[in-house]
């Protein structure tokens, strides 16, 4: 991103030309009195494309993966920091099943109402029958904040991350698994 300033906001913004599925995660957020600081900014595809939009909002970027089984047959959302590596044979033994890999942008869409690069934990609240379940580095827990776009990589927010788990998570009604990923093998 080449952005070098932006406007913030704490309230839901001007909602013209936004999807839909952005507009209920600031519903969602203001309904269960989850406080944000949120930014506009260009397509953010990776981690990287985020730096900017971090500077601005005063936080680490949050990666989030979207994974299920060699089967198809489970599915989870993987929060972890933006900064670790990912290692797919050590999360695999932590919840003790077998060859991972990232979902197809199908099953993203199907189960998240989500499309490649704005995978966010805000997807959860369009999976009422908790097919996906929720895995937390908690590495991520020790930030003071927490990142991540509302559905749409064009804009980023954070909220406490004491909101994240006393606040989002429960609403969302997804119960998490706690991993301790290292960049140790």
């Amino acid at each position: 991103m080449d952005q070098t300033t932006s406007e913030l906001y704490t309230s839901r913004p001007d909602c013209q030309g936004r999807l839909e599925k952005e507009i209920l995660c600031y519903d969602f957020l203001e309904q269960h009195k989850i406080p944000f600081t949120g930014m506009d900014h260009p397509a953010a595809m990776t981690v990287d494309d985020c730096h900017n939009a971090d500077k601005i909002l005063g936080i680490h970027i949050c990666k989030n993966l979207f994974l299920c089984n060699r089967q198809k047959t489970a599915f989870y959302l993987l929060l972890m920091p933006g900064k670790k590596t990912f290692k797919t044979k050590q999360l695999s033994s932590q919840i003790q099943t077998a060859r991972l890999s990232f979902a197809s942008p199908e099953y993203m869409e199907e189960l998240l109402n989500l499309t490649p690069g704005s995978v966010t934990i805000m997807g959860l609240m369009f999976d009422p029958m908790k097919k996906v379940q929720l895995l937390i580095d908690r590495d991520v827990l020790k930030e003071e904040f927490f990142g991540f776009h509302p559905c749409i990589n064009t804009s980023s927010l954070k909220i406490s991350t004491k909101d994240l788990m006393e606040k989002l998570v429960p609403a969302l009604g997804h119960e998490p698994v706690f991993v301790d990923l290292t960049e140790e093998d």
